[in-house]
């Protein structure tokens, strides 16, 4: 197996995309796999340490998620901002759950991941 440098590991791309078929909206979607330090930023925001205990905070997830992963396939930049989540809350349920779902596979987020967050 070929020993990676620095400059080796640093300068690949190692973030892959997939396309999703939307039948709810008419069309496909791209989405991306998480940097490590977007998915550490999306684990946080699900943590409230409010009074000294911790708790999950699940409202909106599918949007947060959503935000966080699709792109504009020709930029490769992220098509939503963090103003848009609430209306992306408003879309189909049935639709962010499949871009849920296949954005989860693709940044490897397991409900193992979930479950460790709320015991840490």
């Amino acid at each position: 197996m070929k020993k990676l440098t620095r400059e080796m590991i640093l300068n690949c791309d190692d973030l892959k995309t997939q396309e999703i078929e939307i039948p709810e909206w008419g069309g496909t979607v791209t989405i991306k796999m998480m940097t490590g330090r977007e998915r550490d930023a999306f684990e946080a925001s699900m943590v409230d340490s409010k009074g000294g205990t911790r708790a999950m905070k699940f409202d909106n997830i599918r949007a947060k998620l959503v935000a966080k992963t699709v792109i504009d396939p020709a930029t490769k930049d992220l098509m939503f901002t963090v103003a848009d989540v609430e209306a992306l809350g408003n879309k189909s349920a049935a639709a962010l759950d499949r871009i849920f779902s296949a954005s989860q596979k693709l940044s490897k987020i397991t409900e193992e991941d979930v479950e460790e967050l709320v015991k840490n």
